[in-house]
């Protein structure tokens, strides 16, 4: 073989290499691609494969003060969650409370006072420590026009008047007693009701003068009522705990519920219906 043929047949047998290089680096470059649009893509259907979607029914257990706030983050929650359902329990929280300690089904319980809330995480049915979200104070509610002029919680002691308290071992009715006593006042009301809501309603069907109950359901009865403050309430504020029930049916679900009533969006639905922030 001449010189001449020998140079042309090494440089075929470089350039054949060559090609082979460049065809093995492009499949590992293609294989590279394809793993790796493989992987953005299994991320992809891993993140939106809904196995974080909420579903199923929450029951909450909310003292009677917290029904229309309360109703209007429940529906809130459902259109956030399509296939959730919240259910709701309003009372006085010291009955909510009996009920959640004698083994009634919840996920979440908001009391009107610590000290009911006391009673759940004494018998060790919360989830965690429970958390203030919210505070209430209390106003006197008279009849539309206030026909008794009355101006400051001593004149719900005249003769005559017919007053509505809150039970005391209610968070409103206990509120009421201490702002009576820092006074130094003594009353005798007409009657004393299970929860915030039956005390305001004694006077919505005039069968009552005069309730002490919250500042929130003065507001939320609207023209049907006419409202008092007065400054011993400023010694009577109560905080309102939520916590998660140890057993709840739906704790997931309910955990996220939570989140809304303490989420900016929650309290504005709460402040605007006239509870303070915690």
């Amino acid at each position: 073989m001449t010189r001449s043929a020998r140079r042309t047949r090494r440089m075929l047998q470089v350039a054949g290499a060559g090609a082979a290089a460049l065809l093995t680096l492009s499949a590992c470059s293609s294989s590279d691609s394809d793993s790796s649009g493989t992987g953005q893509k299994d991320s992809s259907t891993k993140g939106s494969s809904g196995s974080d979607k909420l579903s199923g029914e929450v029951t909450v257990f909310a003292a009677a003060s917290l029904k229309e706030s309360f109703s209007t983050l429940g529906d809130t929650f459902e259109k956030e969650h399509p296939g959730t359902k919240v259910t709701f329990s309003f009372g006085g929280s010291d009955s909510l409370a009996a009920s959640i300690t004698g083994g009634a089904p919840a996920d979440v319980f908001a009391a009107a006072s610590p000290k009911t809330m006391k009673i759940v995480t004494d018998k060790g049915d919360a989830a965690g420590t429970p958390a203030t979200f919210v505070r209430n104070q209390l106003e006197i509610a008279t009849l539309p026009g206030n026909p008794d002029k009355v101006a400051s919680l001593k004149d719900l002691t005249k003769s005559g008047l017919k007053v509505v308290l809150c039970d005391k071992t209610v968070p409103c009715g206990a509120a009421a007693q201490k702002a009576l006593d820092a006074s130094k006042l003594k009353l005798t009301p007409v009657s004393y009701e299970q929860d915030v809501k039956s005390a305001l309603n004694k006077v919505v069907l005039k069968e009552a003068d005069a309730a002490v109950v919250y500042k929130t359901d003065v507001k939320a009865a609207g023209d049907k009522v006419e409202g008092v403050e007065f400054p011993e309430s400023a010694n009577a504020i109560n905080d309102y705990p939520v916590a998660l029930l140890k057993n709840a049916p739906n704790a997931k679900t309910a955990k996220a519920f939570i989140e809304l009533v303490r989420s900016a969006e929650g309290q504005k639905v709460l402040t605007e219906a006239g509870f303070l922030k915690p």
